[in-house]
């Protein structure tokens, strides 16, 4: 199995007309994932890379039985795109739009709530099973199938522990990027959730960074409900208090959002966390063997 994502998804793709809507439709294609249908307003009836181009989710639903639905529309718009797709009956929306609005944000995740789907994202990588589809950017050839859940903040991070998980011989069930933004759809604890209920998923990998408390909630909900073996990383060891470090929700105010209170939160709870990148799989094998 895998968790949110397989071959059977029927994906479309919202701006799919645009540079990277275009070009990322082709890489997804290429991975094998089944992208029925683009989105584009007034240029229904065009096609990008084979795949029909619909003017409205709700005509591209209608026609195709999609289900999923990836975002490449500007973030002036991005949100209205979200809560079409919701709309529309789309049960799983991935957008990959940065620089969205907060507030913007925050009224697409409550519409979408209401009408049963699930967001992931904003400013996200997207997730993918590897050997069965991918939606999103990550970059497909780095990933193994396996039994080894992976749920990052940083697309850039995530590229990089991977890689040395698939060298190590450390496949993974699927990996999902949630997004470094103040207000995210899918947070920690809810692909927590999913890891705990599938069966291929024997381990988890957990990326995250400075900035709010939802590593530290992460870690409460393991101690408390999570059965399988955790390894964690966190970015930021060095950053500066009250300075943005790449990502909106990456900023330390106070004591809160520490590296320190992170890390000492997640090995209080048992869940050692990787100095290194490197470290990540070394530090994984050794509680499997456990």
């Amino acid at each position: 199995m895998a968790i949110l994502l397989t071959k059977d998804n029927r994906v479309i793709v919202q701006g799919i007309t645009g540079r990277d809507g275009s070009f990322h439709t082709k890489l997804m294609l290429d991975y094998g994932t089944q992208i029925v249908g683009g989105v584009t307003p007034g240029k229904g009836g065009q096609e990008v890379h084979g795949v029909p181009v619909f003017n409205t989710v709700r005509e591209a639903v209608e026609r195709t039985g999609a289900d999923t639905s990836i975002i490449f529309v500007p973030a002036k718009f991005a949100a209205d795109a979200v809560m079409e797709a919701a709309d529309a009956g789309i049960k799983l929306i991935v957008v990959i739009t940065e620089g969205i609005p907060v507030n913007d944000v925050m009224k697409a995740k409550i519409f979408a709530e209401e009408r049963g789907a699930r967001i992931i994202g904003p400013n996200c990588p997207g997730l993918i099973t590897p050997g069965q589809a991918k939606v999103g950017i990550m970059p497909g050839h780095i990933f193994k199938e396996g039994s080894v859940g992976v749920v990052s903040r940083s697309g850039t991070l995530t590229y990089e522990i991977v890689s040395h998980l698939t060298a190590n011989g450390l496949g993974q069930s699927t990996a999902i990027g949630i997004g470094g933004d103040p207000i995210i759809g899918t947070k920690f604890i809810d692909a927590l959730r999913f890891f705990k209920d599938d069966p291929q998923t024997e381990a988890v990998v957990l990326i995250g960074e400075i900035g709010g408390t939802d590593e530290q909630d992460a870690a409460d909900y393991i101690a408390s409900e999570f059965n399988k073996p955790v390894v964690a990383f966190i970015a930021g060891r060095t950053a500066p208090k009250e300075k943005r470090m790449g990502h909106a929700g990456a900023i330390i105010m106070g004591s809160e959002g520490t590296y320190e209170e992170k890390r000492k939160k997640f090995e209080s709870v048992g869940v050692p966390v990787a100095d290194l990148p490197e470290e990540v799989p070394k530090l994984l094998k050794d509680l499997l063997k456990k």
